[in-house]
């Protein structure tokens, strides 16, 4: 299951991503909002990231006018690893070696052609593991408590 969300500068393309997830016949699910009225994103980054560290989701898409604010409050989440991408490459290193969990997108810096491929990349793409997975580990621990992998 994808959860999506965004704030009102990410409605627009939201809305072609959800296009996109039909036509494949991806389940998902738009967390909102459901239309572009001013709406604060910390709050819809907090709630998509709480539908996966609770298994209701296994990945997500957020979108905000850069794609950094919702990344900055998605990653406040343990076991959330949220990357803004602005090209394929990025979204498939983003899966491939730090196994994200959401992808974040600005509505005000990609376009929606680039917005579709970006987010094929992040679905189609699997976490490598090996060397990578101690990596991804290391995230989880603060600097001081690295000692207790």
């Amino acid at each position: 299951m994808i959860v999506l969300a965004s704030d009102h500068a990410g409605v627009a393309l939201k809305a072609e991503i959800i296009r996109l997830l039909e036509a494949r016949g991806t389940a998902f699910r738009d967390l909102g909002p459901a239309d572009d009225a001013s709406v604060d994103y910390p709050q819809y980054a907090h709630l998509l990231a709480g539908e996966i560290l609770s298994g209701r989701a296994d990945r997500g898409v957020l979108i905000c006018g850069t794609g950094i604010g919702m990344s900055m409050a998605a990653n406040r989440h343990g076991g959330i690893r949220a990357a803004v991408c602005h090209d394929a490459y990025t979204a498939e290193m983003a899966r491939r070696h730090n196994d994200a969990n959401v992808l974040c997108m600005g509505g005000r810096v990609v376009g929606a052609g680039g917005a579709l491929q970006i987010v094929e990349v992040f679905l189609g793409t699997d976490f490598e593991g090996g060397r990578h997975q101690r990596r991804v580990g290391l995230i989880e621990l603060p600097p001081d408590r690295q000692e207790e992998r």
